[in-house]
């Protein structure tokens, strides 16, 4: 018996072996010769992980539908967000990648995401993403802006000291007042700035952690200037006292005394702005001597006598001068000798004309003297004087000029130097000889052609040759030219000019060649604006962009859609214009890229645009506002 179930047991053998033969037979080749799968392939490049979210190099990715899931399961994850067109983003890659795999096998593992904030431009405006790449890191669901280094060391080392139970969030920078303690500590401060903000308030959450990282930085200035911020729609008593009327509101204070803060609004040019305001605006000059140094040669120097310092005029000369000491230099004096020398009284305000803008139509200075002076007397006094007939335009004078229209540019060779400066005088008083004719009424500046090129560009003398050219810019910022002339004849001049104030010249349009095919985004040009844009009879939505735009690249596809979804509407217009090759009218303001307005039909004043980018963001829009979708709704119900 036994030996029959060896034999059994042997044939059973044998017809196994035959099956699996038979069974590697029947696959095909290239099953027959496949590798067995890698468990470790199972992990790389695509895998989702614990969360069901895709991971690249160990770096999850994360989108809108997933973000506050993950973010929320985990104590503390790094989100880095991107675009994939940005250089940076670029180098930061590799580094990011290896940290992530670092921090993945620490104990406990620390998470590394990504988000591509062009694609989903939701978190993006959620987590104020104004540049690439921007890291924050969450911890128990807050965000925190990551601020070490972007070596993979350094983000190891950083996030690895957050992970620490014990770690906490350093206490806010910015001080808090309120209306009980406002006034104490204004008044004790030489130097404060204070923010007044609402808490709904758009513009000051996005302005909220630039200034925390400004009040950082300058707390820890040798000496600290402090950040302060009152809540204006609880403290509504300081925001009426202080004649805050929007939000946020940001002024200065010198020890309880208020001026006007006029610098930028990110952390690095608050810090820097209000470096430069330590202490007064108004120099004292000891002497006469030092009151003849310091004198300027090529502008305007205001200085202020006084015979003591219990002039209670000079501390408001000192308050004038630290609101205005971003756009002119102040200095006082006490000396008899300097009053003398310029025969002025103690109290007296002076602005002193630049030497070298001398001419014989004007007086060399301008003396303020009142018993009852205010900050604003000479304010206004200086503004009236601070330019002579006849200037120079650069870079200094520049933002002068900007409120000053009609301005008459005069392009030639501008030369200051020793040797050059002769030949510009000629040409700068032959000028004023025409300027004092028409005081009052239109401004005049010399420029130096070489210097000025995008000036030269816009007025189209590109191509003149000649050796002066004339050109003016009216208070819409239209630009008239005066056709090149070989020689100089003022009498020319002055026809140029009175057929400019009497409307008989046509201004200069900047603009591309008027397209001769359209697509379902209807193209608009400089020479078309007015035609398309101010077009009573349709509503229009323009976009105002430029090619070198990421935002307006992520945005193109989506606005293209819209377009061809209104097409069959003829009283709808969806447009696009490149702003940096066109004239673009004042009542369009574009500060950035891209900037979308809506115009009414039968209304020509424009709406900036400021909801979603997705198209049916925009379609919600043009239903509720668009006058011809609105009545084709009506005439449907």
């Amino acid at each position: 018996m036994a030996k029959m179930e060896k034999l059994a047991l042997v044939f059973l053998l044998l017809l196994g072996t035959s099956a699996l033969f038979v069974k590697c037979d029947d696959l095909d080749e290239d099953e027959a010769t496949k590798e067995p799968e890698d468990e470790e392939a199972a992990s790389t490049e695509g895998a989702t992980n614990k969360h069901g979210v895709v991971e690249e190099e160990d770096v999850m990715v994360l989108t809108s539908a997933t973000f506050d899931k993950v973010i929320d399961s985990e104590d503390i994850i790094l989100v880095e967000f991107y675009a994939p067109w940005c250089g940076h983003c670029k180098n930061l890659a590799p580094k990011y990648a290896s940290a992530a795999k670092t921090l993945k096998e620490h104990d406990p593992p620390i998470p590394l995401a990504k988000v591509d904030a062009t694609e989903n431009e939701d978190l993006g405006t959620r987590f104020e993403v104004t540049g690439y790449p921007t890291l924050k890191f969450f911890k128990n669901g807050q965000a925190f802006d990551y601020e070490g280094g972007r070596t993979e060391f350094e983000i190891v080392n950083y996030m690895k000291e957050r992970a620490d139970p014990l770690w906490r969030p350093p206490p806010d920078a910015v001080i808090t007042l309120t209306s009980d303690n406002f006034t104490e500590v204004v008044n004790r401060e030489d130097l404060i700035l204070v923010e007044f903000y609402a808490p709904w308030c758009g513009h000051c959450k996005r302005l909220a952690p630039q200034y925390e990282k400004a009040a950082k930085s300058l707390k820890a200035h040798d000496p600290p200037i402090p950040l302060a911020k009152v809540d204006a729609t609880v403290s509504t008593d300081l925001a009426k006292e202080y004649g805050v009327t929007g939000y946020p509101t940001l002024k200065i204070f010198r020890k309880g005394r208020v001026s006007e803060y006029k610098g930028e609004r990110e952390e690095r040019g608050i810090v820097g702005y209000m470096i430069q305001h330590q202490g007064e605006a108004a120099k004292q000059l000891d002497s006469d001597k030092a009151v003849r140094n310091y004198m300027s040669d090529d502008d305007i120097s205001i200085v202020a006598f006084f015979g003591s310092t219990d002039d209670p005029r000079l501390q408001i000369y000192k308050d004038a001068a630290n609101d205005m000491r971003d756009d002119f230099n102040f200095a006082f004096t006490l000396s008899s000798e300097a009053r003398n020398r310029y025969k002025v009284n103690p109290g007296s305000v002076v602005v002193f004309n630049a030497e070298r803008c001398y001419t014989k139509y004007e007086p060399k200075w301008h003396i303020l003297n009142k018993d009852e002076l205010t900050s604003e007397d000479i304010s206004e006094f200086v503004k009236a004087h601070q330019v002579p007939l006849v200037g120079t335009y650069d870079s200094s004078t520049e933002r002068r000029y900007s409120t000053m229209k009609p301005l008459c540019f005069v392009f030639y060779t501008v030369d200051w130097s020793f040797d050059g400066r002769e030949a510009t005088q000629i040409w700068r008083r032959k000028i004023a000889d025409i300027a004092k004719d028409y005081k009052n009424e239109i401004h005049f500046v010399i420029a130096n052609e070489e210097s000025h090129e995008p000036l030269i560009k816009d007025f189209q003398f590109e191509e003149s040759g000649e050796e002066m050219n004339i050109g003016i810019l009216d208070e819409k910022q239209k630009k008239y030219r005066m056709e090149p002339f070989e020689d100089f004849d003022a009498d020319e001049i002055r026809e140029f000019l009175d057929n400019f104030k009497k409307g008989k010249i046509d201004p200069i349009i900047k603009s591309q060649p008027v397209p001769k095919k359209q697509g379902p985004v209807i193209t608009v040009v400089g020479k078309t604006f007015d035609k398309i844009v101010r077009d009573n009879s349709k509503d229009v939505l323009i976009e105002f962009y430029a090619p070198w735009c990421g935002h307006c690249k992520s945005l193109e596809p989506k606005y293209k859609q819209l377009a061809k979804k209104y097409k069959s509407e003829k009283q709808l217009v969806i447009a696009k214009m490149d702003a940096t090759a066109n004239d673009v009218p004042d009542d369009f303001k574009v500060e950035g890229f891209p900037t979308i307005y809506f115009v009414r039909s039968g209304d020509s004043k424009p709406v900036k645009y400021e909801e979603g980018r997705e198209v049916e963001d925009f379609s919600k829009y043009l239903e509720e506002n668009a006058s011809s979708l609105g009545k084709k709704t009506k005439e449907e119900l």
